[in-house]
């Protein structure tokens, strides 16, 4: 049975563009896929707790088996998120592009989720760092919108797109490279251009849903 994991990174709700396209192919791909398991994570309106000194000092604990109670209060929200990663095997990310990176919410979640031990491990190597995802077996799709144009791969602005190719990142550390990126571009631009942009990602995600 296949497992969708869907992270909604959009501080709006219907109003969402990214939100929207990602719902779209969702549907598309369930009706393909009866009987699968869809887990929405909300992270763009619920609060994610930042990163604290109190989650730094339980995350990095040096006999993780024998933390203190509280120390595993502390997370016990990361451990559900991890948790929820690792039972699915497809993972969707609908979110947009702020001030040229992600919301704070969806930075969070990302805070929450890359843990020693858990989605990644590190060693040294004469002294040099090496690092070894732990996540494997998996493939994500990015569902992105940006209110401007030529944020995308070849784009006069893509240097100042910070927001999918950073989430690439972020996957590919922790061991997801498996990442496929579907764009809607002009939000804040012509409304016809912005209208176009969206036609063609609805199709990409209809054509996607088909093979994912």
């Amino acid at each position: 049975m296949s497992r969708i994991l869907v992270v909604h990174g959009s501080p709006r709700g219907e109003r969402s563009t990214s939100r929207r396209l990602a719902e779209g192919f969702l549907s598309a791909w369930q009706a393909r896929h009866s009987g699968a398991q869809v887990t929405r994570r909300e992270v763009g309106r619920a609060v994610i707790p930042a990163v604290s000194e109190a989650f730094v000092a339980a995350a990095f604990y040096p006999e993780p088996e024998a933390r203190p109670l509280v120390m595993q209060a502390d997370l016990a929200l990361s451990d559900a998120l991890v948790g929820e990663l690792f039972d699915h095997d497809l993972l969707l990310i609908s979110t947009p592009m702020y001030n040229f990176n992600v919301p704070s919410g969806l930075k969070a979640w990302v805070d929450q989720i890359v843990r020693l031990g858990l989605t990644f491990d590190h060693t040294l190597d004469n002294g040099v760092a090496q690092y070894t995802p732990l996540l494997q077996g998996k493939k994500a799709l990015i569902v992105t919108s940006r209110g401007g144009f030529g944020f995308g791969p070849g784009g006069e602005l893509e240097a100042l797109n910070h927001a999918d190719p950073w989430l690439r990142t972020v996957l590919g550390f922790v061991g997801i490279d498996d990442v496929t990126v579907v764009a809607a571009e002009g939000e804040e631009s012509a409304e016809r251009s912005f209208a176009v942009s969206v036609a063609q990602a609805e199709q990409r995600l209809l054509d996607l849903a088909r093979t994912f």
